[in-house]
């Protein structure tokens, strides 16, 4: 359900750092088609080397950390793996009611990536960011908003309202001052976070190739317990 590619992730970093350098453009909402935010990485799919993956992930990352435009992620639904990064590393972040958020990437032999690492206990501290990316802990919206993972939550049927309402009252704020303003807090609260995927990038790496990312991906799609040897 909306899973990334290689190429879906070098496209989502172009659109963001073309309408950054667009006059017109003053706000930007990404979402997610049908039922489902994103699932996450399309492990089914396409074949990328581990580096050029992580590199295009990476990049959809900083271009929307970096943009001076406010970006506003609308949770539509599930929301695991990479897509926890992408939606936390927008400046808002509105979800529906049934919606959640899940890394289960030690589940499959690896560690989480897209900058969860940072953006993660950014949001809901060291403690809480343990129990989802260790234990693969799925907080549901209402969890979401209790822990400052989140904006706002709402209805399904009324989330597509609240996130355009937030949308035009940015889009007709002051752009330098919010510019500023996104500058600012992202200096204060994530700081970290090119370390921090420079880190995932060089352990992931290592890890895509080991035994156990292979057992827990074959025994995932197989709907089996794994078995890690390592």
């Amino acid at each position: 359900m909306n899973a990334f590619g290689i190429r879906a992730a070098w496209e989502l970093a172009r659109i963001i750092e073309e309408a950054d350098a667009d006059p017109a453009v003053r706000v930007v909402v990404v979402t997610g088609e049908g039922r489902a935010f994103s699932t996450g990485a399309d492990l089914a799919g396409e074949a990328a080397e581990p580096q050029e993956a992580l590199e295009a992930v990476n990049a959809y990352i900083r271009a929307i950390v970096g943009a001076s435009i406010p970006v506003i992620a609308k949770v539509n639904g599930p929301c695991a793996g990479m897509a926890v990064g992408l939606a936390l590393s927008a400046d808002l972040t509105f979800v529906a009611e049934s919606a959640y958020f899940l890394l289960p990437f030690v589940g499959i032999g690896l560690l989480p990536d897209a900058g969860t690492t940072a953006l993660v206990p950014a949001a809901i501290g060291r403690t809480r960011a343990m129990g989802m990316a260790l234990l693969g802990e799925r907080l549901y919206g209402p969890q979401a908003l209790a822990a400052g993972m989140v904006t706002a939550v709402h209805p399904a049927e009324e989330l597509d309202g609240a996130v355009a309402a937030a949308a035009a009252k940015l889009a007709a704020g002051p752009r330098e001052a919010i510019a500023a303003t996104k500058r600012a807090l992202n200096a204060s609260t994530l700081a970290g976070l090119d370390d921090a995927l420079r880190r995932e990038t060089e352990s992931q790496v290592i890890l895509l190739k080991t035994d156990d990312h292979r057992e827990g991906v074959d025994a995932m799609l197989n709907k089996r317990p794994a078995r890690f040897t390592d």
